[in-house]
């Protein structure tokens, strides 16, 4: 029997996994540490290009810093055979896609304690200064223990660096799921992050996408200007109060959102625990409970989003008063210095 592929010198490819239009997954055993993983072969049109070659190494090095549960480990890259690849850690079980696939729409209590993991592994990425730019439910990676694990992370941000003249539909990943700056070829921010992650909660939550269309300058179009259908409108279980943050999530204007992951999942635990408390692991779950006083859905979203502004707000009166303090310490010095000499 003919013996598996090595790459790289160390790396027994076993079984592709996947494929998609940048690149090939693969089963992997890594001989040297002795341990399965999972490898990213990225197209060899990619890998010929140069300026690519950089912007890959550049984000995948930022991208295998990133140690959190939610996320899935780098914990290699190179260049073997003329193809560029990035080694990972192998997780075990599905996607959320191919969950939505299989299930239809998922009970709130069973989607939200999935979609508070990835706010918390992207919004800790979003803290260490990276953006995902490609968030969709086949990067959300669910064991069958239900940890969410998100992946992708240096390749989707080296594709993103792509100028808009470069952009390919089998590379530029997946329009359904572009926030509307992304759609117009302006630069990611964390919130368009924000935003992609609302696409995916909408569909986890209704068995469809807020937009259906034929083209990525459809779908470009719908995100840029057309508002999304009310989900309530598809699955009754869904509250007025997590409707208006889900619609919120998925505003035009990234200032109308919540600025990070963070802030969005902060939210869902803070006012959907009720919901989610009995799926969550303890380490997820707040102390705290929901603020019953707050009962119409944009109340709910507007209380909500100015709690996280001052959690996340410097408080600058307080240094402004500290630096004043100093200021007048500072200034009564030489007064205290004359007196000292006069009665000298």
């Amino acid at each position: 029997m003919e013996e598996a592929p090595l790459l790289n010198n160390r790396y027994r490819l076993l079984q592709p996994i996947g494929r998609g239009g940048m690149a090939h997954i693969y089963a992997a055993h890594d001989q040297i540490l002795d341990r399965p993983v999972a490898i990213k072969i990225l197209k060899q049109s990619l890998s010929a290009d140069p300026a690519f070659r950089e912007r890959f190494h550049h984000e995948a090095r930022a991208a295998a810093n990133l140690s959190h549960p939610n996320i899935v480990t780098i914990h290699d890259f190179g260049l073997d055979k003329g193809h560029l690849f990035i080694v990972m850690e192998h997780v075990p079980g599905s996607d959320m896609k191919a969950l939505i696939q299989q299930q239809g729409r998922l009970p709130v209590g069973q989607a939200l304690p999935m979609i508070i993991q990835a706010c918390s592994g992207i919004g800790y990425a979003h803290r260490a200064g990276i953006i995902h730019c490609d968030i969709k439910p086949q990067n959300l990676l669910i064991t069958p223990d239900l940890r969410l694990k998100i992946t992708d992370f240096g390749i989707a941000r080296a594709l993103a660096s792509i100028s808009p003249d470069e952009h390919r539909q089998d590379v530029w990943g997946s329009p359904q799921y572009f926030s509307p700056e992304q759609a117009s070829g302006v630069s990611p921010l964390p919130a368009s992050d924000v935003y992609s992650l609302g696409v995916v909660i909408y569909e986890v939550l209704t068995g469809r996408l807020p937009f259906i269309a034929h083209s990525a300058q459809e779908y470009a179009a719908m995100h840029l200007h057309t508002a999304p259908p009310n989900p309530s409108d598809f699955n009754p279980e869904i509250s007025p109060e997590l409707e208006a943050v889900i619609l919120k999530v998925l505003s035009k204007e990234p200032s109308q959102r919540y600025r990070t992951a963070d802030q969005l999942g902060r939210v869902l635990q803070t006012y959907f625990q009720p919901t989610v408390l009995s799926s969550l692991p303890t380490q997820w779950v707040d102390s705290g409970s929901p603020d019953s006083s707050a009962s119409q859905p944009n109340q709910v979203v507007e209380d909500s989003t100015a709690v996280i502004d001052q959690l996340n707000a410097v408080d600058w009166v307080t240094i402004g008063l500290g630096l004043l303090t100093l200021a007048a310490v500072g200034g009564l010095i030489p007064l205290w210095l004359a007196v000292l000499f006069q009665i000298l």
